[in-house]
């Protein structure tokens, strides 16, 4: 199952235009450097008594591993890493593992970014929405977007929504990920990184699925979001790449404005 799992969670080439609403596809056009989106989940684990604080879910009074995955716009998964303690925070989880050799993080070229949201840094590769504006699709229910910055927060929110629409559909699928066997922990960071395997394959083959067919973008943009409670939380990258990315940031919503 693992040799299985590193064929098909693999960077992908994917435009994701044939699931993709009108509205989804122009947004893909404005945000012409995202290849994907990228956030942490949290799976249940059974651990031992005397580690159990580390796994504990931010104040969910239960153990869980905290799962880093980037998919495509088309909810393929195209990075996933497993194992990392459940209390630990999401953005010190992806700067550990992009920095770490081994763990084959899939960086792409300078022009190109991942949409985070704001649990993560707005720095070169991972493109984050404006802080102190709303953000949430749900925010965006009873009141119209009026400034560039909540323009450019919930067009961001629209693209960066797949992932949480694939845990979703992840976990729907896998009750086990709610609810884990208490295997030894090697075997259930397996079991996780099997799920993803499922999923992609599933996807790939464009087989006729129900969870898929109701989790498609434009059935679900009202979505919130998984934060699990976080507190914001920067990683210190470097200025370059942040002040790089503040200015590509302005010029999206500075179009978004003006459309």
């Amino acid at each position: 199952m693992m040799i299985f799992a590193k064929e098909v969670i693999v960077p992908t080439n994917s435009n994701a235009t044939v699931n993709s609403s009108e509205r989804h596809r122009r947004l893909k056009e404005i945000f012409h450097g995202g290849i994907g989106a990228l956030d942490g989940t949290l799976v249940h684990a059974v651990v031992p008594t005397d580690q159990q604080t580390r796994y504990m879910g931010r104040g969910k009074g239960e153990c869980f591993q905290n799962v880093l995955g980037i998919c495509d716009f088309d909810m393929i998964f195209t990075f996933v890493w497993v194992g990392w303690e459940g209390i630990t925070h999401d953005s010190r989880v992806l700067k550990e593992v992009a920095f770490n050799p081994t763990s084959g993080f899939p960086f792409h070229p300078p022009d190109q970014y991942y949409l985070c949201d704001a649990a993560y840094t707005n720095n070169r590769g991972f493109m984050t929405p404006y802080r102190n504006t709303r953000y949430w699709l749900s925010d965006y229910q009873r009141r119209r977007t009026l400034t560039e910055e909540e323009k450019f927060n919930h067009a961001h929110a629209q693209l960066r929504n797949v992932i949480e629409r694939g845990h979703t559909v992840l976990k729907a699928r896998f009750p086990i990920l709610k609810r884990m066997t208490p295997f030894p922990f090697s075997v259930q960071r397996d079991i996780v990184i099997a799920c993803f395997a499922v999923h992609n394959f599933i996807r790939k083959c464009d087989i006729h699925d129900e969870l898929f067919m109701a989790f498609e973008e434009k059935n679900d943009q009202a979505q919130g979001g998984e934060n699990d409670g976080q507190n914001i939380h920067d990683m210190e990258w470097g200025s370059q790449g942040n002040e790089y990315m503040d200015n590509l940031r302005d010029q999206i919503a500075n179009q978004l404005g003006s459309n």
